[in-house]
């Protein structure tokens, strides 16, 4: 068996790697992340040329959005890995939080592991129309979900899964280091702001040759940007 130790390390390490794709993503958005490879690239017995590895800018967002994604579903895996190595049956344990991480956790592996470009919910007889749920974090309500398409929506996003993950971590396994907020980091060079998959930056001036537009406010003072996306 892992120890706890290791398991912490290991959750922490996916969440990382899935800050580390959200900062590609929001850069490749930007158009401020460099795309250069290796003129040549040998590793072991192979070589590659520049051309056989480069991707283009019309590529790119693509690319970063499969890249978070997949950093996304690690922590899942992670979580779900954690929770198995160090809890004795954990899908029947007697405490909810336990119980409800563990399964949340390994139906998200489960559709992603079985179809990673397109997911489909595979859910065991015994877990269908049932609610798992993690207060203030994390819900998934089973009920027709099996065998249909996997949507953020059904459990609340990346996010969710992010916060399911430093919820096993902290509260879970009990990791004695600083919670995420509670750390002291440098100030980013840019200041965004993100809604779902709408960035707002905040600029000093605004940009030579942009355009003015009309909008109108709704009866609440609100301007509908359309999608579902309100400024208040």
């Amino acid at each position: 068996m892992d120890t706890i130790s290791n398991q912490i390390n290991k959750l922490f390490s996916a969440e990382l790697q899935f800050r580390l794709a959200s900062a590609v993503r929001l850069a490749v958005t930007e158009e401020e992340q460099p795309l250069d490879l290796p003129k040549q690239w040998t590793y072991g017995r192979h070589t590659v040329k520049y051309n056989e590895v480069a991707i283009r800018k019309d590529q790119a967002g693509f690319a970063a959005l499969c890249l978070q994604r997949s950093a996304t579903y690690l922590m899942a895996v992670a979580i779900k890995d954690a929770i198995k190595a160090i809890i004795t049956d954990p899908k029947n344990h007697k405490d909810l939080n336990i119980r409800n991480s563990y399964q949340i956790a390994r139906l998200i592996r489960n559709a992603f592991a079985h179809s990673p470009f397109h997911p489909i919910w595979s859910i065991d007889e015994d877990c269908r129309d049932k609610i798992f749920e993690v207060k203030d974090i994390i819900i998934l309500n089973t009920k027709g979900l099996d065998r249909t398409s996997f949507d953020w929506r059904h459990y609340g996003g990346p996010l969710a899964i992010l916060k399911l993950c430093q919820f096993v971590r902290f509260k879970i396994l009990e990791d004695k280091n600083r919670r995420p907020e509670e750390r002291a980091m440098p100030e980013p060079k840019n200041n965004y702001i993100q809604f779902g998959d709408l960035i707002l930056k905040k600029i000093d001036t605004i940009p030579k040759g942009a355009k003015r537009i009309k909008v109108k406010k709704s009866s609440d003072g609100s301007i509908d940007l359309g999608r579902g996306y309100f400024i208040r």
